[in-house]
């Protein structure tokens, strides 16, 4: 009986040093997640995701190290710009471990190295340049500071991936006399865009007036060379007919029984006018030979039949 007990305590030790030892040997890596492992204090090797089995009471883990980004706040500090401003900046940055054993092994806390390296590098950056250009050189700030930060943790398996300042924080009296600036500069731009439309205004104006003028003008000359053109036409017109008419009329004298008709339209005409002249005037002078309307027709005759032989020749024949 006491031999069986004896039997089974002892199996049971022996249970509890194997499952001691299987707790501490395997050992389950979470995803981006690293192990650095020692073995008797120096360092063996790094443990990727997954499960790992370890040399039992030689090797153990030494550093835990999360490979996820990590965003670490940098708290307020006092910057002094070039122009003896002070002023408060924070910010945020961002970075993530790339080789476990350096970030180990490489300083005793990264974390704090660069958190400390961060604040300095800002310090440096802000009293390069005055207080209006902080607000924008904010990019080139961050950019700034991610280099030298970056060169800095290399050597600690560290990388810095970006750097965002969140608050510049001036002085109230400081901010107080920016605001006054900034509401003079609007003031001052407003000025200037409204003495601007009112020349263009000006300017659109005169350009109207002038246009308007040039177009009236243009408009009066058309009309004038257009009733010149209508007045010129009218007389050749007239001319034509009054050509064309006396040329039927020297046609009609030159047939049979011409002479007789123009004869009769010379004294229907002198009638019609003598009458006519009698009507409009109270006082009426009467001609010598009013009752030798035969002379008179003769000397129309006459005189007509010497144009129609006239016009009929030749220069030439006229000399």
């Amino acid at each position: 009986m006491e031999a069986n007990l004896g039997f089974l305590i002892t199996t049971g030790v022996i249970a509890l040093v194997v499952l001691v030892v299987l707790i501490k040997t395997a050992v389950v890596v979470p995803q981006q997640n690293a192990y650095v492992i020692e073995n008797l204090g120096k360092f063996s090797r790094t443990l990727n995701p997954g499960f790992n089995i370890l040399v039992p009471f030689l090797e153990r883990v030494a550093y835990r190290h999360s490979l996820k980004e990590h965003a670490l706040d940098i708290e307020e500090q006092i910057c002094i710009t070039s122009d003896n401003v002070q002023v408060g900046v924070d910010g945020v940055l961002y970075l993530q471990v790339v080789d476990p054993a350096r970030a180990s092994y490489g300083i005793g806390n990264y974390i704090f190295a660069i958190s400390q390296l961060a604040q300095t590098t800002l310090r440096s950056e802000i009293g390069k340049i005055e207080l209006d250009k902080t607000f924008e050189e904010r990019g080139h700030i961050n950019l700034r500071v991610v280099e030298e930060l970056d060169k800095a943790s290399d050597p600690w398996g560290v990388k810095v991936l970006r750097y965002e300042i969140k608050n510049i924080n001036p002085p109230s009296d400081v901010l107080s006399a920016m605001e006054k600036q900034m509401r003079a500069e609007r003031e001052k731009r407003a000025t200037v865009l409204s003495s601007e439309g009112e020349r263009d205004a000006k300017i659109n104006e005169a350009e109207g007036e002038k246009q308007q003028v040039i177009k009236a003008s243009e408009a009066a000359k058309q009309r004038q060379i257009n009733e010149a053109e209508g007045e010129a036409a009218a007389i050749l017109a007239v001319a034509a007919a009054t050509a064309e008419g006396l040329k039927k009329v020297a046609e009609a004298l030159d047939t049979e029984g011409g002479d007789k008709a123009m004869q009769l339209r010379v004294a229907e005409n002198y009638l019609e006018r003598f009458g006519n002249l009698a009507k409009e005037g109270n006082t009426l002078i009467v001609p010598a030979n009013l009752s030798d309307i035969t002379s008179m027709i003769s000397a129309a005759t006459t005189v007509l039949a010497h144009t129609s032989r006239g016009g009929s020749q030749t220069p030439g024949q006229n000399a």
